[in-house]
């Protein structure tokens, strides 16, 4: 798969977040030439860390500004567009819901009017969330046919992206001859994610400090899975739809069912991947709405694409684990990371 980017001119918004410095770094070293366009990296992050990469054209800007956008976009001239920008986290969405919707749906139409205005786009996937269903605390997977409508302003907003994404598609870019897709994934894992109110950061951030890891939903339930492991799906959506504009479409990406772990389950792998003194406890929870279970029906990425998670939950933590203790060691993280990615796709030229 790695080998289909060699030479390819590849566009990423949120290159400077998590996901996204992950994907440029795969992307680097399957010899892309990339252009990423991003808010300036927060302190500390992984892009800020390893920076965005020797074959990257790293570009600060705000998705909400169009011009800017398409100046940039215009430049770069990019055959395959990956959109990752966005507000991400679900409670800060609840304390700044305008500037959640403000990103996370105008910043879509504004990539994909600029895929509009473009001759030279022929492969889009926006990536968005598992959470975009309606959640109805089933135990079973949600397809990608069920009901679009999050919860919570974050989810909510991503829904609307995912609603604009078709809109585009059917009312523009078919007819262009554009493939486009929106793949939704699980809850991701993986070393440099430092966000506020994720799980594995707060771990991290806890041992760190001395202190017990502190659960406010142990019994939740999520699709845990690796950073490498959507990634990847990620990257074969956008070939695939670009050899064959007919596998374009929503796909679910998330892992292996035995993977859909408790937050409390997922603590507790941590706790075992770092050793002593890494503990958690339960503190009382009156925050904001948080759904209990979720999880998905990866079926149709498998069947249409072949496509199947690799590190189930363990590997994942322990990978996890390796990269921040790397870090808190002050080690190569580059080299780390590389070490990483090609021990995932152990069969490709990376």
């Amino acid at each position: 798969m790695l080998d289909f980017y060699r030479g390819k001119r590849v566009f990423v918004t949120g290159h400077t977040g998590f996901k996204g410095a992950w994907l440029c770094a795969i992307l680097n070293m399957a010899g892309a030439e990339v252009t990423g366009y991003a808010l300036a990296p927060a302190s500390p992050s992984l892009c800020e860390l390893i920076g965005p990469g020797e074959r990257t054209n790293s570009i600060y800007g705000d998705i909400r500004a169009l011009d800017r956008l398409w100046a940039v976009f215009e430049r770069a001239r990019p055959e395959i567009v990956f959109h990752l920008a966005a507000q991400p986290i679900v409670r800060e969405s609840y304390r700044d819901p305008v500037g959640t919707y403000h990103t996370n749906v105008m910043g879509t139409v504004h990539i994909l009017e600029c895929v509009r205005r473009s001759t030279w786009v022929k492969s889009f996937v926006n990536i968005t969330t598992d959470k975009v269903y309606e959640n109805r605390q089933w135990p079973w997977g949600y397809r990608e046919t069920d009901r679009l409508n999050g919860f919570d302003p974050y989810s909510n907003s991503k829904s609307c992206s995912e609603l604009v994404t078709d809109s585009y598609r059917d009312s523009f870019l078919k007819a262009q001859g554009v493939a486009v897709s929106t793949a939704r994934a699980g809850n991701v894992i993986g070393g440099g994610d430092f966000a506020a109110d994720r799980i594995i950061p707060d771990c991290v951030r806890a041992v760190q400090n001395g202190e017990p890891i502190q659960l406010r939903n142990p019994n939740s339930v999520r699709p845990y899975q690796h950073v490498l492991d959507p990634l990847s799906a990620y990257l074969l959506i956008a070939q695939k739809q670009y050899e064959d504009v007919g596998l374009a479409g929503s796909y679910n990406v998330g892992p292996d069912g035995c993977d859909c772990l408790t937050t409390g389950q997922l603590a507790d792998l941590f706790c075992q991947a770092w050793g002593e003194p890494a503990r958690w406890e339960c503190i009382a929870h009156n925050g904001p709405h948080e759904d209990a279970i979720l999880r998905l029906d990866c079926a149709k990425i498998r069947a249409a694409l072949g496509w199947q998670p690799k590190w189930h939950a363990e590997r994942a933590v322990a990978e996890t684990v390796a990269w921040a203790k790397a870090w808190l060691g002050k080690q190569d993280l580059t080299q780390c990371m590389a070490a990483q990615i090609r021990a995932f796709f152990d069969a490709e030229n990376v």
